[in-house]
């Protein structure tokens, strides 16, 4: 199950945009955080078109409802660095072809668009298995939100069919990433770094990969079970 997220939305024509986007390529959960207007706003209800369903039909959830998805994939305008770990992005057709290898039926996945005016911090950044960033000019890289997230669901849409092909392997959740974090931090404990930034970077760095990996509940049983063995020595 893929659900769109959007931080604190402002404006309801971006509002009604986005649902009119997210109808054009076939989704239809959409959760809002922390919204500045109503669900019910005339304008976004105009705008969205024959989208009005998918407005009618989003829910309204805490910041710490961000916690209850197996995947969580934010977007950025900002482009990261070699030395800016936590905003390390992959192209949107880059997350379509992660994500067509998994099953969606029984995964949760958050697509997290930020505020028109500011994105996400750094915290909320930090928060997700993956970044996403549109490829754009560098005078001018940032897009309106309907429009980045337009982008996003057609390449998603190209390479994600209804029926997922892989649907009898069953993907690791949420939990399962968590146990996964959970003994690298045992181990990262144990291991002598020459400062606590390096330490925590490490930390950073292997959410990402696992994040990044999609892996089956097998993969990431097998996963546990050697990290459960390196923290015990």
């Amino acid at each position: 199950m893929i659900e769109i997220l959007l931080m604190e939305i402002e404006k309801p024509e971006n509002l009604g945009s986005i649902a009119r986007v997210m109808k054009n390529f076939g989704f239809n959960r959409l959760a809002l955080i922390g919204p500045k207007i109503q669900k019910t706003d005339e304008k976004a209800a105009i705008v969205s078109k024959h989208a009005k369903d998918i407005l009618k039909k989003s829910k309204i959830i805490k910041k710490t409802g961000m916690k209850k998805y197996d995947y969580l994939i934010g977007t950025t305008a900002v482009l990261g660095t070699d030395y800016n770990i936590p905003r390390n992005s992959i192209s949107p057709e880059q997350l379509a072809q992660m994500l067509s290898g998994i099953n969606h039926k029984k995964s949760k996945i958050g697509i997290l668009i930020g505020r028109e005016g500011s994105g996400l911090t750094n915290e909320e950044i930090a928060g997700c298995n993956i970044l996403v960033t549109i490829p754009s000019s560098r005078k001018y890289g940032t897009l309106n939100v309907s429009h980045a997230l337009a982008i996003v669901l057609y390449e998603l849409s190209k390479k994600i069919s209804i029926e997922n092909s892989l649907s009898h392997i069953a993907p690791a959740s949420g939990k399962d990433l968590e146990v996964i974090e959970m003994y690298m931090d045992d181990i990262l404990k144990n291991t002598e770094f020459t400062t606590e930034e390096k330490k925590d970077t490490q930390k950073k760095v292997w959410k990402r990969i696992f994040g990044k990996a999609f892996l089956s509940k097998r993969e990431a049983f097998a996963v546990m079970g050697l990290l459960r063995k390196l923290a015990k020595k």
